[in-house]
């Protein structure tokens, strides 16, 4: 009997084993599962943030050009082209950047349509 003892023994606690083990994956995929779905939710956030980022630059983009083709209407020589088109190769990253040389860009524009208006020859 003290072999039948024994191996009931090992079996209870090969079998506590086991489910302790359960139980230890069992909470880790939950973790895990939690931590996965916070950095989807935090994903779509950012998501939402670029698009909405992007919305405001096209919008942006879109005023300075309109501005740009008032103040070229003016001289009768020159033909506006279409309207600009996005730049696949563009780095999200460097937008700043980008809607920082509008301004300066669209001055020497208009300098350059003041000096070349007929107002400009006398």
């Amino acid at each position: 009997m003290t072999d039948g003892g024994s191996a009931a023994m090992r079996y209870k606690e090969i079998v506590g084993l086991a489910r302790g083990s359960a139980d230890n994956l069992r909470a880790w995929e939950l973790a895990r599962a939690e931590e996965i779905e916070h950095q989807l939710a935090d994903a779509h956030a950012a998501v939402a943030a670029a698009k909405e980022r992007e919305e405001k630059a096209a919008e942006r983009a879109t005023r300075w050009w309109k501005m740009a083709l008032h103040n070229v209407a003016r001289l009768n020589f020159v033909e506006a082209l279409d309207d600009p088109q996005p730049v696949p190769t563009a780095r999200p990253q460097y937008l700043d950047r980008y809607l920082e040389e509008v301004k300066p860009s669209y001055q020497e524009l208009v300098q350059a349509v003041l000096a070349l208006g007929w107002r400009a020859k006398r």
